[in-house]
């Protein structure tokens, strides 16, 4: 006969599960908790605090970008200013050569 067919359907509770102990472990915080009930929904898992750093970080990078930003428009406008410069002078040889018919 079939080994699979003899063997019971459910097994019954054994010794060591019966005697096992229910014992209540206390709280463990994770990495990053401030002891705050954790709020539901929008940022659920951010507390107070750290809405307020994570606020405060992207105000910073944008900043950041921002003064980038402005930096690169100011070395574009330099560079306009050269590259004008630049055809300046070309006009200036092409009609000194005699390169144009003006």
């Amino acid at each position: 006969m079939n080994p699979a067919l003899t063997r019971p359907l459910l097994r019954t509770t054994t010794k060591s599960t019966i005697l096992r102990s229910f014992s209540v472990a206390p709280s463990v915080m994770a990495a990053g908790d401030t002891g705050s009930p954790k709020p539901r929904g929008f940022l659920a898992e951010k507390d107070q605090f750290q809405r307020r750093e994570a606020a405060q970080e992207l105000m910073y990078i944008r900043e950041q970008e921002k003064e980038k930003i402005l930096a690169l428009r100011k070395k574009l406008r330099e560079q306009r200013k050269h590259m004008d410069e630049l055809d300046k002078h070309l006009e200036e040889l092409t009609k000194e050569q005699g390169g144009e018919q003006n």
